[in-house]
Formats: C-alpha cells, sequence, structure tokens
C-alpha cells in the first residue's frame, strides 16, 4: 500500500480487516529453497542467536527513507527507541538525526547497530542491491530483517530461502495504510513468517501502532494479501476515473456524483462477504442478479463511453470476462463465477 497511497487527506483505507493477533502455521516448518512453494526461514533458538540484551531490544534499523520509511522511522523515535539510519540518497535523514536517530554512513553500519533491521524501499530489486551485498549479508548473520518493502509472494519467497542460506531472521510484511497512520491507531501491518521470530520482536514492532496481523508461517502469505487488497483499491478507482470521466461527458460533476458512488461502495460489503462464501463453496447463486443482467448493464456503459470517445477497454474487459462465462452455460450464475475463468480449481 505504499506507492501511490500517501495523500495526507485520506486517513486509513479501509482494504484491511483486523483479524487481531492471529497465529498460521507453525514457526517450527522448515522448507528451504526458492523452488519450494512455502518457503519458511529457519527457527533460531535463544541461544543460537545470541539474544540481546534489553538496552538492545530497544534498537531498531531503517534502511530506506522515502516518505514511508521516513514515517516508520519517526514513529520508533516517538516510541523511545534507539534508531539507525541508512538511504542510498544523502540528505534524507537530516530531520530524523535531528530528533534523535543515528545517521549510518554504511549500510552494513546500520545492519550492526540493532537486532532488528526493518527493511522499506520501492520493491525487491532495489531491496536485494542493498542487504545481498557480502558486507551486508555478514552484518546481517544472526539478526533479524523484516522487509516491509511491496513486491511479489515470489520475491518474498525468494529472498526467504537467501536469509535462511545466510544465518538471517527474516519476516516479511506489508503496510495496508498510508504514511499519515503510521504510528497512529489507524495503521495496518501485515506480517508472515516463523511465529516465534515476529512474536519475538512484537514489541518494537507494535511502536508502528495500529493494529499487526500475523498471517502465518508462510512467508509470501503477507504480499499475496497485499497484492489482493490492491487488485481491488487499484481496479475500483480506475473504475471510479471512468465514471467521472463518462458523467462528465453528459453534464455531471464528480461533486455532483461523489454522494452517490458513496452509496454504491456502502452496499459493496456484504456482497463481498456474500461472494466469498460462493467463491469458497463453489456455488456462485445468481438467483437476485445472473451474469445475463450484468452484461446488459456493462453494454450499456460501454456503448455509452463510446458515444462520447472514452475509453470502455477496462468495461469492454469485464463485459468480455462476463460473456465468456454465459457462453459455457452460466448465465443464471452470479457474476462471480468468472472467477473460475481466471483461475479454475
Amino acid at each position: 500500500m505504499r506507492a501511490g497511497l500517501q495523500d495526507p487527506q485520506q486517513g486509513r483505507l479501509p482494504l484491511a480487516v483486523d483479524h487481531g493477533d492471529r497465529g498460521g502455521h507453525s514457526a517450527d516448518i522448515r522448507v528451504l529453497g526458492a523452488a519450494a512453494r512455502h518457503v519458511v526461514i529457519p527457527s533460531f533458538t535463544e541461544e543460537s542467536r545470541g539474544m540481546p540484551s534489553s538496552a538492545e531490544q530497544s534498537a531498531v534499523t531503517v534502511l530506506g527513507l522515502g516518505p514511508m520509511g521516513r514515517a516508520l522511522a519517526g514513529a520508533f523515535l516517538d516510541a523511545g527507541l534507539r534508531v539507525t539510519v541508512w538511504n542510498r540518497t544523502p540528505g534524507r535523514d537530516r530531520e530524523l538525526v535531528e530528533r534523535g536517530a543515528h545517521s549510518a554512513a554504511t549500510p552494513e553500519a546500520a545492519v550492526s547497530a540493532s537486532p532488528l533491521t526493518v527493511l522499506c524501499v520501492v520493491n525487491y530489486d532495489a531491496g536485494d542491491a542493498i542487504v545481498r551485498r557480502e558486507a551486508v549479508a555478514t552484518a546481517l548473520k544472526g539478526r533479524t530483517l523484516v522487509n516491509l518493502t511491496a513486491d511479489t509472494p515470489g520475491r518474498a519467497r525468494d529472498t526467504a530461502a537467501w536469509a535462511a542460506g545466510h544465518g538471517v531472521g527474516y519476516l516479511d510484511g506489508a503496510i495496508m495504510t498510508p504514511t499519515v497512520t503510521i504510528g497512529t491507531p489507524g495503521a495496518v501491518f501485515l506480517h508472515s513468517g516463523p511465529e516465534e521470530l515476529y512474536r519475538e520482536h512484537r514489541a518494537v514492532l507494535d511502536a508502528l501502532g495500529g493494529t499487526h496481523t500475523h498471517l502465518g508461517a508462510d512467508i509470501g502469505r503477507a504480499a499475496s494479501y497485499d497484492l489482493a487488497l490492491l487488485d481491488i483499491f487499484w481496479t475500483a478507482m480506475t473504475g471510479y476515473a471512468h465514471a467521472l470521466a463518462m458523467a462528465r461527458a453528459e453534464g455531471v460533476t464528480a461533486r455532483e456524483l461523489a454522494p452517490f458512488a458513496q452509496g454504491i461502495a456502502a452496499i459493496l460489503p456484504p456482497i463481498f462477504e456474500e461472494g466469498a462464501r460462493e467463491v469458497d463453496e463453489g456455488t456462485y447463486s445468481g438467483e437476485g442478479n445472473p451474469i445475463t443482467s450484468a452484461v446488459s448493464s456493462m453494454t450499456h456503459i460501454v456503448h455509452a463511453s463510446e458515444e462520447h470517445g472514452i475509453d470502455a477497454g477496462v468495461m469492454r474487459a469485464a463485459e468480455g470476462l462476463a460473456r465468456r462465462a454465459v457462453g459455457l452455460g452460466h448465465g443464471a450464475d452470479g457474476f462471480l463465477r468468472v472467477t473460475e475463468l481466471l483461475n479454475p480449481r
């Protein structure tokens, strides 16, 4: 949720459900190798990890000082932790240093300053360029890396396998709310990886505020949630942008439409809940609104858009999926039958 969602007027986004501190699969599972479907880094005992003193436990390093990285470091500072920061581009740590953060000259020096390092950069390519350097990997050995960088589940599993091979404790995570929520009750964080490692560092992570949910030992699970939720957000925003363009073409201003758009959004939560049950059970009831009806309304949107010269590509794609479902004999089913076209069981 980090990229593109930094508007300070947004507040908490309704993209994550608070499930509380929910544990997952056993943290004792050990699966190594990037080719494994579920890559879980080994658990570390207190003896093998060389548990730091309580004073050291209150120290944390932040690598990456973009808008979100600065927000994370700031929240740690506000919580009274000893914070060490490093950024590839010099100068971004000035305000944090003025607030008490320690600026490291190199990423390996930054990592060496704390038992826990939080990485938050633009993607895993950028993250790998930092932590997979030999000097940094050596400094990370016996310590824990929490990666809050957004990327794919496969990249998370690959990094977990690398971490396991270098004696690094590894947790993957996702931030589901904008920078302004960090350090407040409105923040939402998802974590995946060994549960005992997560619990070991939970007190420090709690300094970031909000809700922290552990999704299980499968290291790719946080990224899976992140991408699925971002899929909802960005396709919804694309639909909203298209709706505003179509309304404007008919002389309806965005502000005039907005209250009614909010009404549409308000009916979605129960539809999401019922749809989730149907997808899991494979039922797809179309009693209230069959796909044939959906195709009809989608066609109206396409025609009205194109009459005004508005690109209807997104709606044409949705209409195409619905028509395929009808062609396969599912015209009486609900719209989410298209899930089976996208990802057959």
